[in-house]
């Protein structure tokens, strides 16, 4: 009877972290998919990154992950959003080639010492005095000492098209069933959430002579940190818009939505609504935009990205051809909505562990995020941890200070979510320390600790760390004269017109420093004041996350504060005061209590 490590139920993004990771920390791991040919498969749009998404891909890269390399060798057109605003806005983002992103990804999988992948659906956990012990699959048991179930939206999912609904986990793929009944019968609870996606059209069949073009940027920039140049073709997309003839056939053929019918009463993502949504919600807005954004360079199916919806196929069809550039265009695929069982991630620890079932983790949709990056970071984590807890290690938790990851997951687990969550720039408070480019700093010799991260990708974000500290004594040692007057160079690039081209210009700085660390240097500098600020903010949260709460805490012994935020606290069962203060109820005067009475009982001392 097969016996492994770790058991990852799913080949999705979050599926393909979780087994790498816990793979390459030697962990024996079995990847459980229905398909083997569905790995890595891109369900939705053709495109990694996006606002607050981008921050995510580089610190999966940075951890050691694989999504940021696969999206530069698979990526056919890299944008740097707001690139015009701040840097601690800036997210970067790519169209892939969604063939060859799955290709890659298999090869990855296959190819991976220590995992091995097999056909097969779970149908029930094995589960032993709490302890997750293995798997009931069609095909008979498999038992592991931990397991990581990263099912995206096949538990017991169920696609809409119009006033139709068959069970599918995407379509013309089955469904995980059985599963979730098993999850709530272990005394997890769940929830429904919903999800779509756009129909695929015709790319011959589109007039693209009078719609807007979106050029990608000159020079590519990748997602990895270790990748060198971009080799691939790079092309451009296109815009279009909705309009009035649009919304007067979606108004009139709303009693066929499956939305509107009452048909669908899952919740569905707030911001990346379906179509019918936004004429509904929108009623003043007089057109939509629609991206045409290519699926690959050697298909000619084109995802127009706006306009997700579950109506009819004919209705479906009358709304591309009502929309300018596709009068004429061919539909290859219908869109469709999914409704799909989430776990409420409240039920989990920050390692993303279950708090019911020991060596039980979860990741990606099931709870209750949308998007491939988000997936695939939880599976990251939930794979690495995996990993650690077959060897009685201590969990890996990345905190809201250290990392958009960390921000994730704990707005899951302390906060849970009401629908479909989507990762923003603004969800983040001190996103100004924690940005994009500096993901390689910041979790680099975690990755490296872990066995993740090369020990070459690893001795350049050391030498890069160094340039940055050498880069900043040079600026503030070396004067030149600038307007009659004798300056330091660290003075003149805090001026707002100085760029690091125009210092150039003024002072050769050749110093041996790589060009990487200069590029820091320059922000660094230009922020100094304000990335001083916010560091004063993030000591102080970290002195809240440094005291400790016993998991096994009574907080039924606390007196002077509610029932109900002893209840709360009973059952979220936070990891330490900082994550006890974001639970939803509980007040700073319980807070100030709790810090008294762990003193008090010399469980913590200042």
């Amino acid at each position: 009877m097969d016996n492994y490590d770790v058991i990852i139920i799913g080949a999705g993004h979050a599926g393909i972290e979780a087994s790498l990771a816990c793979a390459r920390m030697n962990a024996k791991t079995l990847m459980l998919t229905m398909d083997i040919n569905s790995i890595g498969r891109m369900s939705c749009n053709p495109a990694i990154g996006g606002v607050g998404k981008g921050q995510l891909v580089k610190e999966i890269d940075a951890l050691g992950g694989q999504m940021g390399k696969a999206a530069d060798a698979c990526a056919i057109q890299f944008r740097v959003l707001n690139s015009s605003k701040g840097q601690a806005v800036q997210s970067s983002r790519a169209q892939i080639d969604m063939n060859r992103y799955s290709v890659y990804m298999r090869k990855m999988v296959l190819s991976q010492k220590n995992l091995t992948v097999k056909e097969a659906e779970v149908k029930e956990l094995a589960v032993k005095d709490g302890k997750v012990t293995g798997v009931v699959t069609d095909k008979g048991p498999i038992f592991s000492k931990a397991v990581v179930i990263s099912p995206g939206t096949f538990l017991d999912g169920l696609i809409h098209i119009g006033l139709k609904h068959f069970s599918g986990g995407r379509i013309n793929e089955r469904a995980s069933i059985g599963l979730a009944d098993n999850l709530r019968n272990l005394g997890l609870n769940t929830l429904r959430f919903k999800t779509g996606t756009c129909p695929r059209v015709n790319k011959k069949t589109i007039d693209f002579s009078n719609l807007i073009i979106q050029s990608g940027d000159a020079i590519p920039k990748p997602f990895s940190f270790s990748t060198k140049n971009i080799k691939q073709k790079q092309i451009c997309c296109h815009i279009t818009y909705t309009n009035k003839a649009t919304h007067e056939l979606i108004r009139s053929n709303l009693d066929r939505s499956p939305l509107y019918a009452g048909i669908i009463k899952s919740t569905g993502v707030r911001y990346c609504p379906s179509i019918e949504d936004k004429i509904v919600k929108f009623a003043d807005k007089e057109r939509h935009q629609v991206f045409l954004e290519p699926q690959g360079l050697d298909v000619d199916e084109i995802y127009p990205n706006g306009i997700s919806t579950s109506l009819p196929e004919d209705v479906q069809l009358k709304m591309i051809h009502s929309i300018a550039g596709m009068e004429k265009a061919e539909i290859i695929r219908y869109g469709y909505g999914i409704e799909h069982v989430v776990v409420e991630p409240t039920q989990l620890y920050p390692s993303l562990e279950t708090k019911l079932i020991k060596n039980l983790f979860l990741a990606g949709q099931i709870n209750g995020t949308t998007g491939y990056e988000e997936a695939a970071a939880q599976g990251l984590v939930a794979g690495i941890n995996a990993a650690l807890s077959i060897k009685d290690k201590e969990p890996f938790i990345l905190d809201r200070a250290s990392s958009y990851i960390g921000v994730l997951i704990d707005d899951l687990t302390t906060k849970g979510t009401p629908e479909p969550y989507r990762m923003f720039t603004s969800r983040v408070e001190y996103r100004l320390v924690i940005r994009e480019d500096n993901a390689d700093l910041r979790l680099s010799r975690i990755g490296f600790d872990l066995g993740l991260v090369k020990a070459e990708d690893y001795r350049k974000v050391k030498n890069k760390a160094d340039g940055i500290k050498e880069g900043l004594v040079f600026l503030k040692k070396t004067r030149v004269s600038y307007g009659n007057k004798l300056v330091t160079l660290e003075k003149l690039l805090k001026r707002p017109q100085i760029t690091l081209k125009e210092l150039k210009k003024i002072h050769r700085l050749k110093t041996g420093i790589p060009e990487s660390a200069w590029q820091q240097i320059q922000i660094e500098v230009k922020y100094a004041g304000f990335i001083q600020r916010q560091l004063k903010d993030v000591e102080r949260f970290e002195n809240l996350e440094k005291i400790k709460l016993p998991l096994d805490f009574d907080y039924k012994s606390l007196s002077g504060i509610s029932n109900e935020i002893r209840e709360k606290l009973a059952k979220f069962k936070p990891l330490n005061l900082g994550q006890a203060s974001r639970i939803s109820g509980v007040t700073p005067a319980a807070i100030s209590l709790l810090m008294v009475y762990l003193r008090k009982e010399k469980l913590f001392r200042s």
